[in-house]
């Protein structure tokens, strides 16, 4: 019988089994991820809870590539990340990852749309594609107003919003974001989940959200809980 996280690598955007993680403290061996099973579907909004320290921020580095676990297996978009180099990891991002933080990241002197582009830009996607496809970005997450200005002149929901439109633009199949809310008040925050729900309704990507925002929870099609390494 399958449970609510076993579901076919065929399927999946995102399949993790038995994944751990270990880090030495001097002669002392921390266990930080322990015997976690994992997959994600297209269009599913999955939230990951946990105190700080339990290991959301190690398990979504590991999921895209940008840690390896000590033990375990990732396949991601179908494709295994132990069998890719750094290089290959990093393209498998730029074209088919979307990331978002707690904190924005922009570039304060560059403008909404121009922040928006540095993902195309990665890519070498000409100009005129650049603009077209950065402006249809803001504009999904209700932004096309503000294109022109730049990353300062925006409150910080708005640099949030830009930062969404940013890991959306080269249209990615998987999203992960790391407590997106946590430097947002609860109404700004509020705007930002509503976005969430709302995108991966109309773009079918999957999204996994780490997260200690009552409101991402209410809104997810899963919960996980992760406690002292372990997914509940």
């Amino acid at each position: 019988m399958m449970n609510n996280n076993s579901i076919a690598i065929a399927t999946a955007v995102m399949e993790a089994q038995g994944l751990e993680r270990d880090f030495r403290v001097g002669s002392r061996v921390v266990h930080v991820l322990r015997d976690i099973d994992l997959s994600i579907q297209p269009g599913e909004l999955v939230a990951l809870r946990g105190r700080s320290g339990s290991g959301k921020t190690t398990l979504l580095n590991i999921l895209v590539g940008l840690d390896d676990p000590t033990k375990g297996q990732v396949h991601l978009l179908g494709r295994d990340l132990a069998r890719l180099n750094e290089a290959a990891r990093a393209s498998l991002r730029r074209e088919s990852v979307g990331l978002l933080f707690q904190n924005a990241h922009l570039f304060p002197t560059l403008t909404a749309q121009e922040n928006v582009e540095v993902a195309l830009r990665l890519q070498l996607t000409p100009a005129a594609e650049r603009e077209r496809r950065a402006l249809a970005a803001l504009a999904m997450v209700g932004l096309d107003a503000r294109a022109r200005h730049r990353g300062l002149e925006l409150s910080g929901g708005e640099q949030q919003r830009v930062a969404l439109a940013r890991a959306l633009v080269h249209n990615p199949r998987f999203v992960i974001a790391d407590e997106p809310t946590g430097n947002l008040d609860s109404l700004t925050g509020r705007t930002i989940v509503d976005l969430f729900r709302s995108i991966v309704q109309q773009t079918g990507i999957a999204l996994l959200v780490a997260t200690h925002d009552a409101t991402v929870v209410s809104v997810a099609d899963r919960v996980l809980q992760i406690n002292d390494g372990r997914i509940d």
